[in-house]
């Protein structure tokens, strides 16, 4: 039943998990949820999600396949709760998650994160959480990474709690799959955002999800991600305009998950990284880098330039798919031949 008085709506939004999705609303329904309203939104899904979702008992609805995005909008407008977490179905709460994201809502929170544990397909731990985060309340730093970089730290969708007026931004994100990318952008714009230390949910790793295949993605994938970052910040852009906030959000074109989308599609297209292209990217390198990673893209933006493309793809590969060892192969390769 509706909570009129719930601080919270966790929307479960599930298609095809029927392996998954049970444990994704035990996690919850486990859990003191007495200030907290629980629904599911089945995204038309065609295995037995659905009757898996059934014998819970909860308030479930069954919509027409439409994606993410279009699932988390119709659950956003079955509940009336002023904050919102997006909960995949194959992902999960860990014990007492409810009760620490209630304590720190606010009035003046735009936005909660926190880390997620990885777990594998049977539930097991996989090691160390991510993103790591510090226990913080801030807004203006946040402000200026979206205006210069159009993007800052932040952990995947369950690892996001939302307050309602951002949600109104997904009636416009028809070019987006994601539920949480524009929100993300515009959170501090809107107000204060916690960060915390703790894990508070599971990340679950599959062969069903992008982030457990480490395959490599093909350059229009790629293409389509560039286009989809560029609409995100053209949205918050004209989203921000129409209120009436001035901001000095820069061009995304000019930005470095922009540059380096396109970098990389260079060079799986076995073109070079021109002097040109390495400052912009450099240039645009975000402020939260630190040392070793700016260190680490530099020297791969040069050996971009100054290896043979083929190696240099090599190099890409291992990094976008974690295995080196056919790099390893090549470079000892060309350390032979110029030694030879």
């Amino acid at each position: 039943m509706e909570t009129e008085d719930a601080k919270l709506a966790i929307i479960i939004n599930c298609y095809n998990y029927e392996e998954y999705v049970r444990h994704s609303i035990a996690s919850v329904l486990a859990q003191d949820t007495s200030q907290c309203e629980v629904l599911v939104i089945d995204d038309g899904s065609t295995d037995r999600s659905w009757e898996a979702i059934q014998t819970f008992g909860i308030r479930s609805f069954r919509k027409e396949n439409g994606g993410q995005v279009s699932a988390c909008r119709y659950g956003v407008a079955k509940t009336k709760a002023p904050f919102i977490l997006f909960l995949d179905a194959d992902d999960e709460l860990v014990p007492g998650a409810i009760q620490t994201i209630i304590r720190h809502l606010d009035a003046n929170v735009a936005k909660i994160q926190f880390p997620l544990l990885r777990i594998d397909d049977a539930g097991s731990d996989l090691g160390s959480a991510f993103p790591k985060l510090a226990n913080a309340r801030d807004r203006a730093s946040f402000v200026a990474s979206v205006e210069k970089a159009g993007t800052y730290i932040s952990p995947p969708t369950s690892g996001n709690v939302f307050r309602r007026d951002l949600c109104a931004l997904l009636d416009d994100a028809h070019y987006d799959s994601a539920v949480d990318g524009v929100m993300l952008l515009a959170a501090p714009f809107y107000g204060d955002i916690i960060s915390l230390a703790e894990p508070l949910g599971r990340y679950r790793l599959h062969s069903k999800n992008k982030s457990g295949t480490n395959q490599l993605p093909t350059p229009p994938l790629l293409r389509r991600q560039q286009k989809r970052f560029a609409d995100r910040v053209s949205h918050l852009k004209q989203a921000l305009n129409n209120q009436g906030v001035a901001r000095d959000i820069g061009n995304p074109t000019d930005m470095y998950v922009y540059l380096r989308y396109g970098n990389y599609c260079d060079i799986l297209d076995h073109k070079r990284i021109t002097w040109a292209t390495f400052v912009r990217t450099v240039t645009a390198l975000p402020a939260w880098y630190g040392p070793a990673r700016r260190v680490s893209v530099v020297l791969f933006l040069l050996a971009s330039i100054v290896l043979p493309v083929h190696t240099v793809r090599s190099i890409l590969e291992a990094r976008l798919t974690r295995t080196w060892k056919p790099v390893v192969a090549r470079l000892r390769t060309l350390g032979m031949a110029r030694s030879g």
